[in-house]
């Protein structure tokens, strides 16, 4: 039996979708139609008024190929139409496998662009991204298709009620503290967060969800970090990125593959200051697939985000970007809420281990 309904029926209701939303939803490839048609179908049931667009990836890489560079960096207009018209918006991401080669310098172009509408969706909607698998990204990146829809699911339709007032005390808790730092043995970076509000995510505003995030203080970060292995961003593939913050600021990026598209993204305007810190919390993710936005609600992983702030966690840089760098921390890392350790040695601690109860 298909699970899309249940999926489509908490999505109007973390969205408050009533008799005449206006509700926007973009697919971005043909895999996530299954999805999106359970959710046009609550949305119709409910009254609101569903629009859609086929916002596909494989456009993008069109786009990368002919258009000229004042198209790419431009946002896309009727994207951007459609984030002033709605009250909700939903994007279902399929997970496309990216290019073998692609143009860092035209990408980050392309995504100041896309930067733009993103803008738009937080400041005018209620919204929320579901990032799908598939199986060519399973395949990519050498796991079972089921195994990842199973955790997909798990991590999708849970008692987010109940998680979300664990994860609030586990906040208030983290809203004393000074300095959090994380450590291996690539990694020494301490970020200031006092005075910063924690705030959780669970099961709204992002699926899968889980996870707890502030925002650090703009001149508050201090060190290196180190994110090994290969991950994506908009299809750029980067591997072994190590990051080196003086001040707040990144004043050193260096990768052994992607460099040119990470320092292109720095000279956005904000885009080399931290703008998130967040904790995974979701036990039932548990495969680190290279996609950020699955990857950053691992429990036992910890990220940054550089660029745009969360005002509710009262960050005030403001960029175009938001760029999620994931960590894992579970092969012996450790991060520590001043003195009090979240995660030691790559153990997680009981203090970060929340009610969680998945579907």
């Amino acid at each position: 039996m298909s699970r899309w309904p249940e999926l489509a029926a908490h999505l109007a209701n973390v969205n408050e979708v009533t008799e005449g939303s206006r509700v926007s939803i973009f697919i971005t490839s043909p895999a996530v139609v299954e999805a999106a048609d359970a959710f046009v179908r609550e949305v119709y049931r409910r009254g609101g008024l569903p629009q859609v667009q086929l916002t596909d990836e494989t456009y993008d890489r069109y786009a990368l190929d002919f258009a000229s560079d004042a198209v790419l960096g431009a946002p896309g207009p009727m994207e951007l139409a459609s984030m002033n018209w709605a009250d909700v918006h939903v994007s279902f991401r399929g997970m496309i496998a990216p290019p073998d080669t692609i143009d860092e310098r035209r990408l980050s172009l392309q995504r100041a662009g896309k930067g733009t509408v993103s803008t738009a969706r937080w400041q005018n909607t209620r919204w929320t991204l579901v990032r799908v698998p598939s199986p060519e990204w399973a395949e990519l990146i050498n796991v079972s298709y089921a195994d990842l829809m199973a955790e997909f699911f798990a991590s999708t339709l849970a008692k987010w009620s109940a998680h979300k007032r664990s994860l609030e005390t586990l906040c208030a808790q983290l809203d004393e503290t000074s300095i959090v730092r994380i450590q291996d043995a690539d990694t020494d970076l301490t970020l200031n967060c006092t005075g910063r509000t924690w705030v959780p995510f669970a099961g709204d505003a992002n699926l899968p969800d889980g996870e707890i995030a502030t925002a650090p203080r703009e001149d508050g970060v201090e060190g290196s970090i180190r994110f090994p292995g290969t991950f994506w961003f908009g299809g750029a593939r980067i591997t072994d990125l190590d990051l080196t913050f003086e001040r707040g600021v990144v004043t050193d990026a260096r990768a052994r593959e992607g460099g040119e598209f990470v320092s292109r993204i720095l000279e956005t305007p904000g885009a080399r200051t931290v703008g998130e810190l967040g904790i995974g919390t979701n036990p039932a993710m548990t495969t680190m697939t290279g996609d950020l936005l699955l990857d950053e609600k691992i429990l036992g992983t910890v990220h940054i985000a550089l660029g745009r702030s969360y005002p509710q966690c009262g960050g005030l840089n403001e960029s175009t970007i938001h760029w999620d760098i994931v960590k894992d921390l579970r092969g012996g890392g450790s991060l520590f809420a001043d003195d009090t350790a979240l995660i030691d040695n790559g153990d997680v601690q009981p203090v970060l281990k929340r009610d969680y109860d998945g579907g």
